[in-house]
């Protein structure tokens, strides 16, 4: 059942609001990701048997104690690496691609943590992993928005029973954009990237009015630089996601149940995140995160056929 473009019309046009001023055309509306052709060197569907990360423990934490422990982990095939600001998931792990996935998929790829934060070093609050795609230096830059960059990905969502049972969130899958400024001259504290995203956040049935486990899409972020709740994740196992971005710099996001491909049906919402508009694609990435507490995994996060693509 596809719910995503349907329920959330309303969610959808608060990605309207407070853009006219970058003038977008009719055309730039909206782009489906995973339109045009697919950019074979970066992404992975995770085939290859031999698949392999090479971890380089211990990991970096510059986000919490400014250490840059290299070298850095890595695949032996070059397309996943290990970020320095805050490290890379403890379990990264190619496994048989769990029942209902795409048809012929024989690979896909656990990714989780017991120490989010420093290593065995619990700080007891939520911290988060980085599990990043070599896409700039495999492609030789930043891909301009001209060209209609979008990526698509495959996650599988375990029965809410086997989350990590933490309310709060749990996952994200996000871009690194490099933006043009919306103000005249550049100020000291404007980011030289900025990083729009789906988070999914988990609500424990002991802390549900419900009295049930429930979960919903975070998105991140509006016009005006804060997250909101998007749309309740009504059934778990496979998910296909994605994000694009136009030649006016929105992003648009997009998501529904199963494995088919997207279609436009699947709009989630539009937005200039942060009232920055993307004058390049860097990369995209997961983030798994833990309470960190160094005795409680996080949640199973099981990913496949993560791609880009170019409309143009």
């Amino acid at each position: 059942m596809r719910i995503l473009g349907r329920t959330t019309l309303a969610v959808s046009l608060i990605g309207l609001v407070s853009t006219n001023f970058f003038n977008p055309t009719p055309l730039d509306a909206q782009l489906v990701p995973g339109t045009g052709r697919v950019l074979e060197n970066v992404g992975d569907d995770f085939e290859d048997a031999e698949w392999k990360f090479v971890h380089n423990w211990p990991k970096s934490t510059k986000d919490i104690d400014e250490q840059r422990r290299y070298p850095m982990g890595k695949t032996t095939n070059g397309r996943w690496y290990e970020g320095q600001k805050r490290g890379h998931p403890d379990y990264i792990q190619r496994v048989p691609t769990p029942a209902g996935g795409l048809e012929g998929s024989s690979g896909a790829l656990v990714l989780r943590s017991l120490y989010t934060g420093i290593p065995r070093m619990p700080s007891y609050r939520t911290q988060q992993d980085d599990f990043i795609a070599n896409v700039m230096y495999k492609v030789g830059g930043t891909i301009h928005p001209s060209r209609g960059p979008s990526v698509v990905v495959r996650v599988y969502m375990p029965p809410f029973e086997e989350w990590e049972q933490r309310s709060g969130a749990t996952f994200a899958f996000r871009l690194a954009l490099d933006p043009v400024y919306p103000l005249p001259k550049k100020k000291w504290d404007d980011p030289d990237t900025y990083w729009p995203g789906l988070l999914i956040d988990f609500k424990s049935k002991k802390d549900s009015q419900q009295g049930a486990d429930t979960a919903y899409f975070r998105i991140r972020a509006n016009n005006h630089g804060r997250d909101y709740v998007g749309p309740e994740i009504q059934e778990t196992g496979w998910w296909t996601l994605g994000m694009s971005v136009t030649a006016d710099g929105r992003v648009h996001y997009y998501g529904h149940p199963g494995v088919e491909d997207l279609g436009p049906e699947d709009h989630i919402v539009s937005h200039y995140p942060y009232g920055l508009r993307a004058k390049g694609f860097r990369t995209f990435f997961f983030n798994v995160l833990s309470g960190d507490d160094g005795r409680t995994w996080s949640t199973e996060w099981i990913i496949d056929d993560a791609k880009v693509y170019v409309a143009r």
